[in-house]
């Protein structure tokens, strides 16, 4: 997948354009029903495919005080979806006040200085200058310019429409199965490993310690969860999201135990994939007792991610 990171580099590409806008924040079913009319269109008519978005989340430099505190995903992690998903082009655009006060005409001329043909949007999208940007002055300048403007309804589910804002809530309640269902796949983290205090490795458990910065994380426990690497490596684990308070921590940390893996990962990146609560973090009054308990859970965890292998495999 090619990355762009400004406006002025999209002409120098040579190819026509199909552009799919947005900020995109966990790249749910709604996301992905516009992202698909470019996929398509470039199927059928040539060029490239992109996204063009926005880093860091355009509401957090105009109105900081109604940003949401966590994000369902990292840049890097956006980037890895909607490669998936037939995104040839990604283009995350450093978000300012230089951009935030640019006028939706100039956004719009800038852009267009590039071959695009196709942009996709969803049908309430706003952008530019007090957010004076929408589908009408998208269509004024489709039929100015001769580009195809594809504003796309919202994907509804269980009533109303999905959005970030209910996939953030649902996975902060820990109803991941509903937040599956409107991201379209279950909810995963994804960060580089860091180096950590070694008390796995002393317990017989050793741990990939991730960061999780702003990102929304379901409620605090013991996990079964899935791991890839970027090589596309899998493997079943055990993760505590938590404080770790039989030794004494006050940080919260995500560490994840893979079943049946030895080696180092120090520097990787890895998806993690909840999957499963197993349990409440607690307080153990020994070492041995929490070192037993460990091994009662990546029992449960293997049985319940086989468990539920099964019940995904085709009939």
């Amino acid at each position: 997948m090619l990355i762009r990171t400004r406006l002025d580099e999209l002409a120098q590409l040579g190819r026509p354009l199909h552009l799919a806008l947005g900020v995109f924040d966990g790249v749910h079913t709604g996301h992905q029903a516009v992202i698909a009319r470019v996929v398509r269109t470039a199927a059928r008519e040539g060029g490239l495919a992109g996204m063009l978005t926005f880093d860091p989340h355009p509401i957090r430099v105009i109105a900081p005080e109604k940003a949401p505190s966590q994000l369902l995903e990292t840049l890097d992690h956006k980037a890895r979806v909607v490669s998936k998903l037939g995104i040839q082009l990604f283009i995350p655009l450093h978000f300012d006040a230089t951009l935030a006060c640019m006028e939706a005409a100039d956004f719009i001329d800038r852009l267009m200085a590039a071959p695009v043909r196709t942009i996709a949007v969803g049908e309430d999208w706003r952008f530019g200058r007090n957010r004076a940007g929408d589908v009408s002055l998208l269509l004024r300048e489709a039929e100015q310019r001769g580009f195809r403007l594809e504003a796309v309804p919202p994907v509804m589910w269980d009533g109303d429409r999905i959005s970030s804002t209910r996939i953030r809530q649902a996975i902060h309640d820990g109803n991941l199965d509903e937040a599956e269902r409107m991201l379209g796949r279950r909810y995963s983290v994804s960060g580089t490993i860091i180096p950590g205090d070694q008390l796995g490795r002393q317990l017989g458990f050793p741990t990939a310690n991730l960061p999780t910065g702003d990102l929304q994380l379901p409620p605090g426990g013991v996990w079964a969860v899935r791991v890839r690497n970027d090589a596309g490596d899998e493997w079943q684990g055990v993760a505590n999201l938590g404080t770790r308070p039989t030794v004494g921590g006050a940080n919260r940390l995500l560490e994840v135990h893979l079943l049946e893996f030895s080696g180092e990962l120090y520097g990787e990146n890895l998806d993690v994939r909840f999957e499963s609560f197993l349990r409440p973090e607690k307080r153990f009054p020994s070492l041995e007792e929490l070192r037993a308990q460990i091994t009662r859970d990546s029992q449960a965890a293997r049985e319940i991610l086989a468990v539920r292998a099964g019940l995904k495999s085709p009939a």
